[in-house]
This record gives C-alpha cells, structure tokens and sequence, in this order.
C-alpha cells in the first residue's frame, strides 16, 4: 500500500521521503500551536493571586483542554467556543462558563499577538449570548439592623478565632480572603498598620490598611493565642493553615443571619452604603480628590493622600477604581457638589 502510494508520488515528481517529513514537520507545527499550549503559555505570563490562577486552570483542564485542546488556535471556530460554553451552562455553571469564555478569548489575542491565528472567533460571540444576572453579596445596610449586628458580633460564644475576624471584618472591611490569609509579618501593631502584599491583593499592588485602636487591641490580645504561627486566623486543625473560608459565613449563620441578610463579603457592601447613603461621604467627590493628589503629589502632604486612600478603602474602591469613577461637575456658583 505505501509502496504504491510513493508510486503515484514518484509520478507526480514528488520525492516520498520529503513529503514524510513534511508531513512529520507540519505536524509538530500544528501541535506546538494547539489551543492547550498556548493557552498555558499564556497562563504562565498572568499575574493572579494563586487561589484564582488554581481556579482558572482547573475550569480550562476540565472543560476547554478535553474539547479544543488539541486543535491549531489558527483553525478553531465560534460554534467550538459556544459549544464549550454551553456544556458548562448545561450542568449549571452559567457564571462560570462565560468566565471561561472570556479567558478563551484572551488565549485568542495572545495567539494573534504572537502570529499563531489571524482572528478571534470568541469575539464573535459577543451579544449572541446571555450574560449572567450580576451577582451582589447580601448585607446588612441599616444602621439600626447593623447595631444589632454587631451586639450579636459580641455576644458571640464561638471560637475565639472567628470572633475576632468578625470583629475586624466590621472595623476593616478588607476582603474575606485578604483577612483570613492575614500573617502576623504583615502587621505593625505599634504604628496601627497592616501592609498586605501585592500578591495577595485582587489589583496586584500593595495596599496598607490603617488600624483604629479597637482593631490593635483585638489583634494584640488574638497574637497571645496565634502569634507563634504564620496566620492570624489559623486554621482549627492545623495552625499552618488558615481558618476555613466557611468559618465567618457560619458563625454569621449561627448567629441567625442568613444568606439572604448577610454574608462575609456584606461587612465591604455595608460600609460603602451606610458611608455614602447615611453618612454623607460622596464616593465620586473622594474619587475626585484622590486623582488629583495622584496627579501632582509634590502639592500635597503625604499624610493627606494617605488618609484618603483610607477613605476610598472604607468606601469599597482600590486607587484603580479611583481612576475610572466619572465625576460630576461643581455648581456654578461655586458651591459644593450636587
């Protein structure tokens, strides 16, 4: 059979064991630019917090490799990427398959950056699909319930461990995963400061929380029972380990409040709302000022720029999300904002 095959070859005045190679050549070719290894090229060169990268590689390990993995990114279609979508939606997933999708069409515009594809068929997709309903984390947002809250916080008979980080969660409103991977290198009590890391927070720069004396005096009192460990909030089980991810979630159930009235991502949601709706400190006035020390830092101390930057952090912003608020224009008698 190959024998006459490199006939007809021979005939057509093709050497056999070029095209051998040839094919040999285009194969490697077509493997080095599958969707799986440049997808991993491109993971490599990301620079997430680990629990979101474990995440990111497992959903394309699971639902993207087995399906388009091998295929040239060069040759791979719209009606491939929505079918890897809608196996996802299909048991449920719906919030997790577009963030796949999405993660998809990054791959894409890598490959096209590097010169392995021509187009991105993902972005074919756009406004063919549903997007999923926005999710907002449950909280507690009046004063009055809030109060009741905190008595509840306090009465608290649970570990002692957990009481503590609800009592922070509601003085530093910091992310849950932020406060329960807290390590006590991080925390200089005597200047009431807590420097948390680039690779840790969400943005990838260094953020400093200032620390009020209610939240030193837990910490102080919390390092007799943890201080020896690498974790604030160490884990039940093994002290090099951090508390659970379910631990507030649980005491806050335990405590009567449900999902649907409050969770750990809420004390964040609570504190913007109660800050702005109640207590008056406009979101996009703080925004505002905050651009404009960042602007022209040689005109104003440090220490103000810092006390700000503490403000935007009690109203749930980064310095990023700073930088994007739209800010409305002063009255035209020169009064304050609208």
């Amino acid at each position: 059979m190959r024998r006459d095959e490199a006939r007809k070859l021979l005939a057509a005045g093709i050497n056999p064991r070029e095209q051998r190679k040839a094919q040999k050549a285009a194969g490697e070719e077509r493997a080095a630019n599958s969707f799986e290894v440049v997808a991993r090229e491109w993971l490599v060169k990301q620079a997430w917090v680990q629990h979101y990268r474990v995440k990111v590689e497992a959903w394309m390990a699971n639902d993207v490799y087995p399906y388009i993995g091998g295929r040239p990114v060069a040759e791979l279609s719209a009606p491939e990427f929505l079918r890897v979508e809608r196996r996802m939606e299909e048991r449920g997933a719906i919030e997790s398959a577009h963030r796949v999708l999405q993660t998809c069409g990054q791959v894409m515009r890598y490959a096209i950056a590097t010169g392995r594809a021509d187009r991105n068929p993902v972005a074919d997709l756009k406004g063919g699909i549903a997007s999923p309903a926005e999710r907002h984390h449950t909280a507690i947002t009046d004063p009055a319930i809030l109060g009741g809250l905190l008595r509840a916080i306090e009465g608290y008979t649970g570990d002692i461990t957990t009481r503590a980080a609800l009592k922070l969660s509601a003085l530093l409103f910091a992310r849950p995963g932020e406060l329960r991977h807290a390590e006590w290198s991080e925390f200089d009590l005597d200047a009431g400061e807590w420097n948390i890391p680039a690779d840790k927070m969400k943005m990838r720069q260094p953020h400093l929380v200032p620390l009020c004396e209610q939240a030193v005096a837990i910490l102080r009192k919390l390092h007799q029972l943890t201080g020896r460990g690498q974790y604030v909030f160490s884990g039940g089980r093994s002290p090099r380990r951090p508390m659970s991810n379910n631990a507030i979630n649980a005491a806050l159930r335990r405590m009567g409040y449900s999902n649907e009235v409050m969770t750990a991502h809420g004390f964040r949601a609570t504190t913007r709302t109660i800050l702005d709706e109640v207590l008056g400190y406009r979101l996009e006035v703080a925004a505002s000022l905050f651009v404009q020390f960042r602007e022209a830092p040689a005109e104003f101390h440090p220490a103000k720029l810092a006390r700000l930057e503490m403000m935007l952090a009690k109203l749930g912003m980064s310095p990023a999300d700073a930088s994007r608020v739209t800010v409305p224009k002063p009255r035209r008698d020169g009064g304050e904002w609208d």
